[in-house]
């Protein structure tokens, strides 16, 4: 959770007010991450002999990222700071909260500070599981706190080791050397950006567990294999103009520069006199002696594949709705160059170039184990019942939380298949630990290129469903379902009994983009829905087979952002608990389009409508009479697929009813409340 943005410009002149707005974009792009309070730090003098004395200016605000901006004009207003002073090198930091530690507050929002004088300003994204211990250590050496937050220990810390090397009489301490002390005391996951008024024109970023990427502008010539940072020149200026962007997503930085570098767990970056250095520590962030000094590294950066356009929300009225829109376009983006439908000569086959060397001994596993949280979960349970058919491989399925709650048993011959869009949701990582220190075959299924989940699986495959914005998944919902589609065609590729079954479903593939473009036709249909159900508080979805999983998404996506109870519920337990709740006034929803369980489907809906079930049946085009029972209840026709895709077909109509009823209700339908995009905390 959270989004961490920084800007630092080197030998190009740029206005304080031109450096406010680059934060306040920033932040902007960021804002899905987190958005009950929000902050920046900015330099209150460009005097290169007055900054080291001269406090950083702090400011805080709870509310949306407008907010902020609203309030820091407005006191800027009030004062004689000028708007229009120019700097040729400042470095700006912003943050925008998701809280984990005390409640939506400026006391209790980002930058969090070392004290009054603002001697070392910090903004992080994480959670410090030592903070409380740390805490009282700072308290007996005079420290107070402000704030509720785990955060304040970290600049506080940074003041502490600063001003003990000084009283040493290590007058010569660098700012890497301080924040490399501080780090060997945290324990948890983080990103964090330090400032400091005692390193001006200075920025250190850092991270373990947590996403953070550095952003590179330069306005000079540049070799054709683009530049490499390494610790050698750190010391020498580099007179070349730049500007260096720090974000938690690429989002911030696609309108600014494609060149990036993903920073790594367990390493220091350090912005300074136009050079960059990269240093490296322990993973565990232990180090023996007081101040270290550990290896430089040399990386390259790497250019971002992403357009701006991706990131804009065009003619549409929120991203939701654009990425609902979008899915036809999302879909063939997946497939693109997978699918292999040959000719007379050549049999259908999917092509899955991150796994090809890894297919056999999946083929060789004693079990496949999927592992996520939420949406992820829901995609990988919609798409287990064809795992299990074409593998022949028994498919389990693990909340990432509760396999790690448990330490459930992962084996050497297992293959475990880690689902998450962003790659860096922190249970699914820790769970990616977990399994590898148990010696199983790690596969990565993400959205999101150099992603944690990326970096450290074995093999794995990006779904390519394009930047998602909204918090409530959808287009990469769709998509990890057909990867996972494609991922079960891949491995059983060497069955030749199914050969018939996967060149239909091969088949299926390549006209779905067509077939959710259909769908999304019932639009107009969907906001009619919602208005009968706007007063409603609550919601059940009943669904079986390869629709269980639609069921619960279906009813995730109306609880997530229409803020309306709802619930997925499995149709064969419905006898077991569930049918207590049916009266004629509840709303029911039935999934019972034509696959194996069709006829189980029908006789659910008997037994709903003999007890005055108020239903909404979703069934195959020209079923309507089949599955509703005298006229009685309301009928979504959605076109006919293959049983193991219908999933993408029917899950639309739920995330266009559960869009129109929020906006309806009149609730932010982006940035639910409570939650936020990229699950980075525990």
């Amino acid at each position: 959770m959270c989004g961490i943005f920084a800007y630092l410009n080197y030998n190009v002149n740029r206005e304080r007010r031109f450096v406010l707005e680059v934060l306040f974009n920033g932040l902007r792009r960021l804002e899905y991450r987190g958005y009950d309070s929000a902050g920046i730090s900015i330099d209150a003098s460009n005097s290169p002999s007055s900054l080291s004395l001269s406090p950083p200016l702090v400011f805080r605000q709870e509310g949306n990222i407008e907010s902020l901006v609203k309030s820091v004009y407005q006191e800027v207003a009030t004062t004689d700071l000028n708007l229009e002073e120019s700097f040729s090198v400042h470095a700006g930091i912003a943050h925008t909260r998701w809280a984990t530690h005390g409640e939506p507050a400026p006391r209790n929002s980002h930058p969090q500070t070392s004290g009054s004088g603002n001697e070392f300003v910090v903004v992080h994204n994480g959670v410090v599981t030592n903070y409380e211990v740390l805490k009282e250590t700072l308290l007996r050496h005079g420290f107070t706190f402000e704030s509720e937050t785990d955060t304040e220990v970290i600049p506080k810390l940074a003041k502490f080791v600063f001003d003990k090397a000084n009283e040493e009489g290590d007058k010569t301490v660098t700012f890497s050397q301080v924040v490399l002390e501080v780090i060997r005391h945290l324990e948890g996951a983080y990103a964090l950006i330090f400032k400091s008024r005692h390193y001006p024109n200075e920025l250190i970023a850092c991270k373990r567990g947590s996403p953070l990427l550095l952003g590179v502008k330069e306005y000079g010539e540049e070799t054709s294999s683009g530049p490499s940072f390494h610790d050698v020149n750190f010391l020498k200026k580099d007179e070349q103009p730049k500007e260096f962007f720090l974000s938690s997503d690429a989002n911030a930085l696609v309108e600014h520069t494609k060149k990036v570098l993903v920073i790594e767990d367990g390493e220091l970056v350090h912005l300074k006199d136009g050079a960059v250095s990269i240093l490296k520590f322990d993973h565990k962030g232990k180090h023996s002696g007081s101040l270290v000094r550990p290896a430089s590294v040399q990386r390259a950066l790497s250019f971002l594949d992403m357009e701006v356009e991706q990131i804009n929300k065009g003619n549409y009225e929120h991203y939701m709705q654009k990425e609902i829109h979008e899915q036809p376009e999302s879909l063939r983006t997946t497939m693109r160059g997978r699918l292999i439908r040959g000719g007379s000569c050549k049999a259908k086959t999917v092509l899955l170039g991150g796994l090809k060397d890894h297919l056999k001994t999946i083929r060789r596993s004693r079990r496949i184990v999927f592992i996520g949280c939420g949406t992820s979960y829901n995609a990988a349970l919609a798409a287990r019942p064809i795992l299990e058919e074409l593998s022949g491989i028994p498919v389990t399925m693990e909340i990432a939380s509760d396999l790690l709650d448990r330490q459930g048993p992962i084996y050497r011959e297992d293959t475990a298949v880690f689902v998450s869009q962003s790659g860096e949701t922190a249970d699914t990582l820790n769970a990616l630990e977990y399994a590898l220190e148990n010696g199983a075959l790690c596969v990565g299924i993400t959205n999101t290129v150099g992603s944690a989940i990326a970096r450290n699986t074995h093999c794995g495959v990006h779904i390519n469903a394009g930047a998602e914005i909204g918090v409530a998944s959808t287009k990469a919902y769709t998509s990890q379902i057909v990867v996972m589609a494609m991922l079960a065609l891949a491995i059983g590729d060497d069955a030749i009994s199914s050969q018939g079954r996967r060149e239909t479903i091969i088949d299926g593939l390549c006209e779905l983009p067509g077939k959710v473009r259909e769908v999304l036709k019932l639009d107009q249909e969907m906001k009619d829905l919602a208005k009968l159900l706007i007063a409603e508080q609550s919601l059940l979805v009943f669904g079986r087979g390869y629709n269980y999983a639609t069921a619960l998404e279906g009813a995730l996506k109306v609880k997530e952002v229409a803020l309306m109870h709802s619930e997925g519920i499995l149709a064969g337990e419905m006898k077991h608990g569930p049918l207590a709740l049916v009266d004629e006034n509840l709303p029911i929803v039935v999934i019972a389009t034509r696959d194996a369980c069709f006829s189980k489907q029908q006789s659910v809906i008997q037994q709903l409508h003999a007890r005055k079930g108020r239903l909404i049946v979703m069934c195959s085009k020209g079923d309507s009479a089949s599955v509703c029972v005298g006229g009685s209840c309301r009928v979504i026709e959605v076109p006919q697929v293959e049983d193991c895709l219908q999933p993408v077909i029917n899950v639309v109509p739920l995330q266009l009813l559960a869009y129109h009823l929020t906006v309806l209700r009149g609730y932010n339908v982006d940035q639910p409340r409570n939650l936020a995009k990229s699950v980075t905390t525990q």
